[in-house]
């Protein structure tokens, strides 16, 4: 970690940035696939994490702007059946824990194609998504699930207000990163929840991307890393109070801050509120040195991803991967891997199939395929979902194939 003059202002706490946790280098945008008969280079964009001293929020710096970024997206929720059935349960919890009735209101921000709304849905509860990528917008509303083309903030909030639609429960699940007017964003899930109403905000948590060295979390459109010590205050600036957390499994670990608007009837805090943060204070994340040394740390992941990478080629094996997703995609960049090393990639998605992995030139097939080439090695890009691929993918051990972990370092399974 290193110190470096003035680049940017905290979208947390507006105090000026200065300190340097991570410098991935130029890297092209992870989710825009060029199709396979592109020969034009990629862009490529400077990818820089930086910690406030301040409030120690961690966030890139915009490079590129979110229209640029989401307007035309590539990501569908409904690919993943680990994903659809954790939306399942989430969906289950809140119905039961919430009381939610045919009279309340569940507003998504980011609803992606539908995939949690449709859930309320089927137990009788209006629902609104508010969707940034206009193609998947449309979808959602094909399929039957009220979507608003829309990058939320308070001038949208302001306007479901006016429009009748303040909600019993928001959701904002796995959005809030991918958010660079972190302030805009938090006051309008203040404006449009309901005084008495239930904020649900799901994220990767800092404490394990720094601990577990999940530095391939870290990519354009992802703005902020967080932690509940560095939303905490973001959100109390708001209007908003945390009256619980849970920690959860997915994306290798996440947190769900649940919250209230203050100046309503208050829930007591649960039991996860102090034990977050107590996780959080023995981890040091609100000390400065504790965010030393993550450079070095992520240097040797990616020795050994290439180390790995190179004697499979010198023995004149196969590695082929699985999920062409932003991990993916930051992993083989910053390693250097190149279509003699990794021969393709799979991807359940059909939007990404016979493209390109961004940056790297290697192309993406259907998982069809790893039975037709019966490949040495499966590199699990999206390890977050290692069980369901490698349940998915068990034939690979008739032909002697095993499956490789590469964070938090690299793993060959037998």
């Amino acid at each position: 970690m290193t110190a470096e003059p003035i680049r940017a202002i905290c979208r947390g706490c507006d105090a000026e940035l200065s300190t340097v946790l991570l410098d991935l280098g130029d890297m092209p945008l992870v989710n825009e696939y060029p199709p396979l008969d592109s020969t034009a280079d990629q862009a490529r964009y400077p990818l820089k994490a930086w910690v406030c001293d301040a409030c120690q929020l961690v966030q890139v710096t915009e490079i590129v702007s979110p229209e640029e970024i989401f307007s035309d997206y590539a990501y569908f929720s409904s690919y993943s059946e680990s994903w659809l059935e954790h939306s399942k349960r989430f969906a289950d919890w809140a119905l039961k824990e919430y009381s939610l009735g045919p009279s309340s209101l569940v507003v998504e921000i980011a609803s992606n194609d539908g995939y949690l709304l449709k859930e309320f849905m089927a137990a009788g509860i209006p629902v609104l998504g508010v969707e940034p990528a206009a193609n998947i917008a449309k979808l959602a509303n094909e399929a039957g699930i009220p979507t608003q083309n829309n990058f939320f903030g308070l001038a949208v909030a302001e306007d479901l207000i006016d429009t009748g639609h303040p909600a019993d429960l928001v959701v904002a699940n796995n959005v809030i990163a991918h958010v660079p007017d972190l302030q805009d964003f938090t006051a309008g899930l203040a404006t449009v929840l309901k005084p008495g109403g239930v904020l649900s905000i799901e994220f990767p948590h800092l404490l394990n991307i720094l601990e577990k060295r999940q530095f391939d979390t870290i990519y354009h459109e992802h703005f902020s890393y967080l932690s509940l010590h560095s939303l905490e205050p973001v959100l109390n600036a708001k209007g908003l109070e945390v009256f619980d957390v849970v920690q959860i499994p997915t994306h290798g670990g996440s947190l769900r801050v649940l919250a209230q608007r203050s100046d309503g009837p208050l829930r007591p805090a649960g039991p996860g509120l102090a034990e977050v943060r107590a996780a959080e204070k023995a981890g040091g994340l609100d000390r400065m040195e504790t965010y030393s040394g993550y450079t070095q740390a992520v240097e040797g992941v990616l020795d050994g991803v290439r180390g790995f990478l190179a004697r499979a080629k010198d023995e004149g094996k196969t590695v082929v991967g699985y999920g062409a997703a932003a991990k993916g995609t930051i992993l083989l960049n910053s390693a250097g891997a190149t279509p003699d090393q990794v021969a393709y990639v799979t991807d359940l998605n059909p939007h990404k199939q016979e493209r390109f992995l961004p940056g790297t030139r290697i192309p993406i097939h259907s998982p069809d395929k790893i039975a037709e080439t019966r490949p040495d090695y499966l590199l699990i890009l999206v390890w977050n979902l290692k069980d369901e691929i490698m349940s998915q993918m068990a034939p690979i051990r008739e032909w002697g194939g095993r499956f490789v972990l590469p964070i938090p370092q690299v793993e060959v399974l037998d």
